[in-house]
């Protein structure tokens, strides 16, 4: 059983594992289809999309009309611009065929001076707030990528009340020195605010090499076999206040929801035997 959990302040108990749908990005329709199939049998009950994934929107958008009650519904907007961001909100409700978004994320947000752009007057922010003052979102968040995101989500933190962040984290990554100590920053701040914290690349071994065989629909080379899943999903929950949205790929989906209904929430994250694996399987950052 997938365990549940506030979702910081929004009032909805979300799996721990949250569906990354950036994977619908280039799959068909029917195969879009046989994934839900695959969140209903685990009991995944919270999407997380963007404007950016490709078709991904246009694919979950049929599953609405039916399904809009079980899921909570995020997405994203990479614009920066009050109207640029404000035609992006609209535009996924239309393709994802609701009303209301439960989250509307900016996206990988940074960059300094997109920062300023997207923090400050007629920037992206104010089409989000207006959103949620016109009822079309309820909760508003950011996420980004990168060694420097954990202390750009600190400063986000401090200058507007964001519901939610998103970011990098798995063992590897949280080696470097500067990196853990500014999650650690965040997870801090976010407990104090009661903020999501929802981490990516959960499963990532390295980067693809320049001659790789690319087997997995993902920008980077994940890990594929299911024991070494198991022990990078475990890691990565037996952070008690982190959820983790899975990898870009519907056919490495199955495994990191298997890896999850298997994984012993109590388990002290020291105690995960990862150490090994790291490097047995070459595993490297993602981000230099």
């Amino acid at each position: 059983m997938i365990a549940k959990m506030n979702f910081g302040k929004t009032g909805h108990e979300s799996t721990r594992i949250i569906f990354g749908a950036a994977a619908l990005g280039n799959v068909s329709q029917d195969d879009a289809d046989r994934t839900l199939e695959v969140l209903f049998q685990y009991g995944i009950n919270h999407i997380d999309t963007a404007a950016s994934y490709g078709d991904s929107e246009i694919r979950i958008g049929p599953w609405m009309p039916q399904h809009r009650d079980k899921f909570f519904l995020a997405t994203k907007t990479g614009d920066r611009s009050y109207k640029e961001a404000k035609d992006s909100i609209h535009r996924s409700l239309d393709r994802l065929k609701t009303d209301k978004l439960d989250l509307i994320q900016l996206h990988n947000l940074a960059d300094v001076i997109e920062w300023q752009t997207a923090m400050g007057p007629g920037g992206a922010l104010e089409a989000c707030v207006e959103a949620r003052e016109q009822g079309l979102v309820r909760f508003i968040g950011v996420t980004g990528h990168g060694l420097s995101i954990a202390a750009m989500h600190l400063r986000s933190l401090g200058a507007f009340d964001f519901d939610s962040v998103l970011l990098p984290y798995n063992y590897v990554t949280y080696q470097k020195e500067k990196y853990q100590a500014d999650f650690e920053a965040l997870l801090k701040t976010a407990k104090e605010k009661n903020v999501a914290v929802q981490t990516i690349k959960s499963i990532a071994r390295r980067p693809w090499g320049l001659e790789a065989h690319h087997t997995a629909n993902t920008w980077y080379e994940p890990l594929t076999e299911q024991a070494d899943i198991d022990k990078a999903v475990q890691w990565v929950l037996s952070n008690p206040q982190v959820f983790l949205n899975t990898a870009g790929d519907i056919h490495i989906l199955p495994k990191v929801l298997e890896a999850a209904s298997k994984a012993d929430y109590n388990l002290p994250q020291s105690e995960v035997a990862i150490s090994e694996l790291a490097a047995e399987r070459e595993m490297a950052s993602l981000f230099v």
